[in-house]
């Protein structure tokens, strides 16, 4: 009886395991599967205009509408908030495509681009670290869109907001907040269905019909104000050393309000046909897109100052202003528009948020979960969160939140150092999936030393600053350091990366800029599958061995490169004379 039971049970789980190569042990089992795996060419359909529609998809937002108001009530005139957002989402473009270019280049997402650099299973902590922060501000932002469900359902049943309250006080919400809420929630689950090569039609059409949207929004309130309002002729009141400080911060948190997407790129990027599609059409996009929205955000509060006798930055504060005493044409804009900000919050919430836990996910467990799975069990921990008790028991939990999403920073800097500084370029994929000794990623029994080194450098210089961030004193230097959070655990991570892998080298990294990731096709990671170990280390091929005649070995003579590759299918061949370095010591046959 006992034997039938487990019989029963092994099936069970056998039916809940997701596909994967055949031939795989169990180790590689923990380490792939089909949303693992480089993507093949077939799924290669993101082009240049896909990630310019992303980019205007995500950039309006309520957040990014919002993003001036502090700067502005900080001490800035609205001009030089509108620089600051400028100049910040520029060089956050710049980190978009470093960490970009990675996943298109190879076709890989975050989990798998960070075994190179933290080890095959010390990559788990930075995976799962991301992966929680996902799905606290995946019901976080679900929340935000149930307002905007409020906002659409009032604006056309005047008396949904007397819906009488059935739920005790102790729950934090009510009756009407919570269903509006459901709803979002529940209507944001078809969306996490698709994969994400095709999500992309999802922001397409956000990325037309949401700005329209905004300009609307932007046209009507000057006309409702007969003007723009006075906010634009308000002088800085921070002068000098304060003012410098004021600016310094607010680029900062538009840096910081990417620090999430910095990361996740990749999971993004490889679906790039090609790398330079993800290359200008990201860099010039985003900062041209975050700061349209801050414009109007700007523009519309400025406004509203006119009209109420004080500046609203939250625009769905302002439209469910517009609603009292509108007639009937009225409260359709105001439905038109709330729907717009709503579908915004459920691109952005796909985009940072449920694509990024469900890749972790994947990665965290990949016999049984794949990015789809992945991503609805992102939503039920949004929901069984209860959003709304973390936001209205502490005024500091979203501030807790901006703050620790800067630590990625470190996590940020020793992948970039260890791509662009230390590898130039290369890297074996097939030894990313390899789960084995002497596997150039494997280093310390899966954990490489020197990435947690220079991750927890990156964190402690900001630590005491990020203290004080979520309200305890602290030295006045620590916040002026704070200040400068993004870049100061990026260069120290990435720094000491770099210093500890001169004193201590590591394996398969080239003295010259070598990417090879033109040669990815259709990988096998199964050990002998193809590119078969001949004692030379791992090669790179197709399946039907069309790429079979390279091969990287990471054994070959050093002075003359060569080493020896197997190509996939019946053919194997000899590794000749090839570039080969003596830090690298890899050989390319032909």
């Amino acid at each position: 009886m006992e034997k039938i039971k487990r019989s029963k049970v092994a099936r069970v789980v056998d039916k809940l395991a997701v596909e994967s190569e055949p031939g795989l042990t169990n180790a590689q089992l923990m380490l792939t599967n089909y949303d693992l795996k480089p993507v093949e060419p077939e799924r290669r359909q993101w082009g240049p205009w896909n990630f310019v529609g992303f980019w205007i998809a995500d950039s309006f937002n309520i957040n990014t509408w919002m993003i001036s108001s502090s700067m502005i009530v900080g001490g800035l005139s609205w001009w030089q908030s509108w620089l600051c957002v400028w100049i910040g989402y520029t060089i956050a473009a710049c980190f978009i495509c470093l960490t970009g270019r990675i996943g298109a280049t190879y076709h890989i997402s975050f989990p798998v681009v960070v075994r190179a650099s933290f080890g095959i299973w010390g990559s788990l902590w930075p995976v799962f670290n991301r992966a929680a922060m996902a799905c606290i501000w995946y019901g976080v932002q679900s929340w935000i869109g149930g307002e905007c469900v409020t906002l659409m359902i009032s604006s056309i049943w005047t008396k949904y907001n007397n819906v009488p309250n059935s739920l005790p006080a102790s729950s934090g919400t009510t009756t009407r907040d919570f269903v509006s809420f459901f709803l979002f929630w529940a209507c944001s689950l078809p969306a996490i269905w698709f994969p994400v090569h095709k999500i992309r039609h999802l922001f397409t059409v956000k990325a037309f019909f949401v700005p329209v949207a905004g300009v609307a929004f932007f046209i009507w309130a000057i006309v409702k104000a007969h003007g723009i309002g006075p906010i634009v002729h308000q002088p800085a009141r921070a002068k000098g050393s304060a003012l410098g400080w004021a600016m310094v911060k607010g680029i900062m948190s538009s840096i910081a309000n990417f620090a999430t997407l910095i990361v996740n790129d990749p999971d993004f990027a490889r679906f790039a046909a090609k790398p330079r599609d993800a290359l200008w059409s990201q860099l010039i996009t985003i900062p041209v897109g975050f700061a349209i929205t801050s414009f109007i955000g700007i523009i519309v509060s400025s406004s509203s100052n006119v009209i109420y006798g004080e500046p609203i930055w939250n625009p769905l504060d302002l439209l469910t202003n517009f609603l009292k005493g509108a007639d009937s044409g009225e409260r359709f804009g105001v439905f038109i528009i709330a729907f717009a900000f709503a579908l915004a919050q459920l691109g952005t919430n796909i985009a940072a948020n449920s694509v990024s836990a469900g890749t972790d996910m994947t990665a965290l467990l990949p016999r049984y979960l794949n990015i789809r799975r992945g991503g609805y069990i992102c939503a039920a921990v949004g929901l069984a969160m209860c959003p709304w008790n973390l936001l209205s028991t502490s005024n500091n939990f979203t501030t807790y939140l901006s703050a620790y999403s800067v630590f990625l920073s470190s996590i940020a800097g020793v992948i970039v150092s260890d791509y662009y500084f230390v590898r130039h370029g290369y890297l074996n994929i097939r030894s990313l999936y390899s789960a084995q000794p002497h596997s150039p990623y494997y280093f310390w029994f899966g954990f490489h030393w020197r990435g947690y080194t220079a991750y927890i450098a990156g964190i402690l210089i900001n630590i005491v600053g990020f203290v004080g961030a979520i309200g305890r004193p602290v030295p006045i230097g620590a916040t002026y350091l704070y200040n400068l959070n993004f870049f100061c655990g990026f260069i120290v991570s990435s720094g000491t990366y770099w210093l500890l892998c001169k004193i201590s080298p590591i394996e398969a990294t080239s003295d010259h800029w070598m990417e090879v990731g033109d040669e990815i096709r259709n990988v096998s990671v199964a050990y002998g599958a193809d590119g078969e170990e001949n004692g030379d280390g791992y090669g790179q091929y197709d399946d039907d061995g069309v790429l079979g005649r390279r091969g990287y070995g990471f054994k070959g003579d050093e002075e003359s490169g060569n080493g020896n590759g197997s190509g996939g299918g019946s053919g194997v061949y000899d590794g000749g004379p090839g570039r080969g370095t003596t830090s690298m010591k890899i050989g390319t046959g032909f």
